[in-house]
């Protein structure tokens, strides 16, 4: 068995003086809350998941791919740029995905069970393939400060 890992990485400040818009990470609407920057609905989770498929296939889908889906076709929606990620696996197939989120606001926890079954969904795996954890990060960075959100975004795939 073959094994491959990519590291995906996204960041986001948030935009506040934008009512048009939702915060939205992991596919899950975050009510009341300030959203994201961005073209895209700026779901910071599932870009750093792109990011981390990309890692295992090498076919980049944040910027040029995502630029012409969200630019040019008026497709904000991140889920579709990781469905246009899988496309490229080739044969591989994900096996474990790990978020670990940065932010002081808004508190990840009450929503990670909502996250998780909405990405297991979208990736066509088991709850325990997918772990997200959150951190404040003791205040250290803009995210910890309440500037925006961080996440890192492991990808484990095999190949039989």
């Amino acid at each position: 068995m073959k094994v491959k890992t990519g590291l995906g990485q996204d960041s986001h400040r948030f935009e506040p003086d934008n009512q048009e818009k939702v915060l939205v990470l992991g596919g899950v609407i975050f009510p009341a809350h300030i959203p994201l920057q961005g073209n895209s609905d700026a779901d910071v989770v599932l870009h750093a998941l792109a990011n981390g498929i990309s890692g295992v296939t090498g076919v980049n889908i944040l910027g040029k791919i995502s630029d012409d889906l969200c630019l040019k076709q008026g497709i904000t929606d991140s889920r579709v740029y990781v469905q246009e990620a899988l496309k490229y696996l080739n044969g591989w197939e994900i096996s474990h995905v790990s978020f670990s989120i940065e932010c002081q606001t808004p508190k990840i926890t009450p929503k990670i069970a909502e996250m998780k079954t909405a990405i297991c969904s979208l990736l066509g795996v088991d709850l325990s393939d997918v772990c997200i954890t959150a951190t404040t990060g003791e205040g250290l960075t803009d995210f910890g400060r309440g500037l925006g959100i961080q996440v890192f975004c492991v990808v484990t795939a095999v190949k039989a």
